[in-house]
């Protein structure tokens, strides 16, 4: 791990670090002793627009400082983990954030790829997150976060892989915030797994949301077998599926949407 950069976010107190994890490019930001994690998949979309999609951030840091704020608690610590893709690489994102194990185990991609099944990278992108890039960072910044404060969030592909997070790793974090899962790369065999895999409900928290317009009106119909399974798996209260009326798929979208993931997570 070494340190890249630093740098300030608007409305946002301190600086966001950006670190390198042997080529894994994570950018974190942490208000002093906080009690609670996030961890963000595509974390170029995080906090700086210089290296968001169409330079539009999720505004992780001005989200979270404002709902945390109405919980009367301190803002969490965010990391930002970046996806692999670049010019010579420009599939590293699909190979980080696919579930792998799903595709090993039989579930059929619905979509053609130029990817063979050996080139998915998911299972080693989730032990980094889990086994290196969150313990060093807890460590840096010198605090423990329990289980029960922790949560990932990610959209689309990182929607997925958030999800099997969950599945792959109970103990590492108790709520799934997965924004338009991208369903349509396995179907419905792709829901089955992944929502199989994840604990009994109890513990953990999922919520799952969409748009209605462009890419994520194409996901209804697993979305809604997804909150099908999930009922008949007894998730309850401690599971929340919405849908936003006019919101296509875009991280101005889920800008939006992210205060609403926020308060499911902080409430009892």
């Amino acid at each position: 791990m070494r340190e890249i950069s630093h740098y300030q976010i608007r409305g946002v107190p301190g600086h966001v670090q950006r670190l390198d994890f042997d080529g894994r490019l994570v950018d974190y930001w942490s208000p002093p002793r906080p009690t609670h994690l996030l961890i963000a998949h595509d974390g170029q979309n995080v906090f700086d627009p210089r290296t968001a999609t169409r330079r539009h951030t999720w505004r992780m840091a001005q989200n979270a400082i404002k709902v945390f704020e109405e919980f009367g608690l301190v803002p969490p610590a965010i990391i930002g983990v970046f996806h692999s893709s670049n010019k010579s690489n420009p599939m590293g994102r699909v190979k980080d954030l696919t579930p792998q194990g799903a595709f090993l185990s039989g579930v059929k991609p619905m979509i053609e790829s130029q990817l063979a099944l050996t080139d998915l990278k998911g299972d080693f992108y989730q032990s980094q997150i889990a086994e290196q890039i969150v313990p060093k960072i807890l460590e840096r910044i010198n605090v423990s976060i329990p289980f029960a404060n922790t949560a990932m969030i990610g959209s689309s592909m990182g929607g997925l892989a958030t999800l099997n997070a969950l599945g792959l790793r109970k103990e590492f974090f108790s709520t799934a915030l997965a924004f338009s899962p991208h369903w349509v790369i396995g179907g419905e065999p792709l829901v089955d797994h992944l929502l199989q895999d994840l604990p009994n409900p109890g513990r953990h928290k999922v919520w799952m949301s969409r748009g209605d317009r462009k890419l994520d009106a194409t996901y209804k119909n697993d979305q809604d077998y997804a909150d099908s399974r999930m009922r008949e798996l007894g998730w309850r209260s401690d599971y929340n599926s919405k849908i936003y009326r006019n919101h296509g798929h875009n991280e101005r979208a889920w800008a939006k949407q992210v205060d609403d993931a926020f308060r499911f997570w902080l409430s009892d």
